[in-house]
């Protein structure tokens, strides 16, 4: 039996997967009929069955970060990656970005926790190929067309069904360059139960990393970080740290009702400004290692912040130096998200809504970086004024504005106006009461002078 998994799981109980007659080609079938599918030459698929996917061809896109490669993708490419553990935010860019294939130079899913991306891009019809080695970013340059032939392992005896893991072959004009294991639903839903009964080995990993950070950047917890004076003012106002993250884009056009009324502080994290163009909002602050966001975004007029690093590395100054951009410098451990909620905080804010932050442990697990345990003691100090996005979406009710109100009193008041003007015995009324108010102010002045000369 093959197995399959079910909606992308929110919580560590959802890691499940159930039995079902799922092969390979029904996990592409989404791909079958589209761009880059090659079916097999002279084959047809039996009358019922769902057709196999044989090979998949289109233009290659290199990146070795995901997060860079993602913003010049296409519909029909296929990407090639060097991405340990893919996590959830990677994974649900490339399928919006409509890659047919992911080439990966790294493994996938490395063993150290049941990370969601490989799941997901598999569960989009998304052909997933772990490579050997990484000598196709030599090989390959933007753009060169590949084909993917997939190979089904094959039982010992002839004739036998389909068994063990499946193998692809990278070909460019009928040369192999590479091969690789292909990633099909059930290893991946196999390797996750595997990795579900090994929470507790990552959980402590994660716990033993947050003392170390407890102990080495004590300046989180303790309030000692310094910080220049900005041009954006924090005071008793509320603020929107903006991430690019898990559900970013929901939980932003979900908030437009409370960033129209409550008219927040928006601070972007490196790509998050990105993010906070595409929905048509403009940042007041963008924080990061300014290496996600693009030109555009920084000449946006937001004010820019680098995060510097306590050895002394700020990344991000170099290229805003490049571009002729003015900048501050705020030296800090931890990672940029931190550095935007501490200086939100230590600047007065009222409240900071997180959007597009890490708020679970799945998620804060799936990062599988040690700089999440920095971010981990950051909510720590600023818990009593964090909120995360989806709370406020949900409990913040929308102000009416005036211009509704305004709109329905204008309309009341030209109906009422048309209804007197076509009835001849309202007009009447009508001309009466005009007569008699014009009648009182031309009384109303000799009142008040014969009650003067009184």
């Amino acid at each position: 039996m093959r197995a399959t998994c079910a909606a992308p799981p929110e919580s560590l109980q959802e890691l499940r997967c159930t039995p079902t007659g799922v092969t390979l080609g029904a996990v592409a079938a989404t791909r079958s009929s589209g761009p880059g599918y090659l079916p097999p030459a002279g084959k047809s698929a039996p009358a019922g069955d769902v057709p196999a996917v044989q090979a998949v061809a289109g233009p290659v896109r290199p990146g070795r970060r995901t997060k860079l490669l993602v913003r010049h993708l296409m519909r029909g490419d296929i990407a090639l990656i060097d991405h340990l553990d893919i996590d959830r935010v990677s994974a649900e860019e490339l399928i919006s970005a409509g890659v047919l294939a992911v080439l990966n130079c790294s493994p996938s899913s490395g063993g150290s926790y049941p990370n969601l991306g490989p799941q997901l891009l598999v569960e989009a019809g998304i052909v997933l190929v772990d490579l050997q080695e990484d000598s196709l970013f030599d090989a390959l340059s933007d753009g060169d067309p590949l084909v993917i032939r997939i190979v089904p392992a094959l039982a010992d005896r002839p004739g036998a069904e389909p068994a063990g893991a499946a193998r692809a072959e990278v070909l460019r004009r009928d040369e192999v360059l590479a091969r690789g294991e292909v990633l099909d639903l059930e290893r991946v839903c196999a390797e996750t139960e595997l990795r579900r009964s090994e929470v507790g080995e990552a959980l402590e990993r994660f716990a033993h990393n947050t003392i170390d950070h407890m102990r080495e950047e004590r300046e989180l917890l303790a309030g000692r970080i310094e910080l220049p004076r900005f041009a954006t003012d924090f005071r008793d106002r509320s603020t929107l740290v903006v991430v690019r993250g898990v559900g970013h884009q929901h939980d932003l056009r979900a908030l437009r009702p409370f960033i129209r009324d409550m008219r927040p502080v928006i601070v972007a994290v490196d790509g998050g400004a990105d993010a906070l163009l595409e929905e048509g909002m403009t940042p007041n602050m963008i924080v990061g290692d300014m290496d996600s966001a693009s030109e555009q975004s920084l000449r946006c007029g937001a004010e820019l912040v680098v995060h510097s690093y306590p050895d002394g590395r700020a990344p991000g100054r170099h290229r805003l130096e490049e571009l002729g951009l003015l900048f501050k410098l705020v030296p800090a451990p931890g990672t940029s998200q931190d550095v935007a909620m501490l200086l939100a905080a230590e600047k007065g804010a009222r409240l900071i809504v997180s959007v597009g932050s890490q708020f679970n442990l799945v998620e804060f697990l799936d990062r599988n970086r040690k700089g999440m345990s920095s971010t981990f003691l950051t909510r720590l100090r600023i818990g009593e004024i964090l909120v995360d996005a989806k709370g406020v979406s949900r409990l913040y009710r929308p102000q009416p504005g005036l211009t509704p109100l305004l709109l329905v009193i204008a309309a009341g008041l030209i109906a009422l106006i048309a209804v007197v003007w076509m009835s001849p015995a309202l007009r009447d009324v009508a001309e009466l009461l005009w007569l008699k108010l014009q009648l009182l102010a031309e009384l109303r002045p000799a009142i008040i002078t014969s009650a003067g000369a009184g």
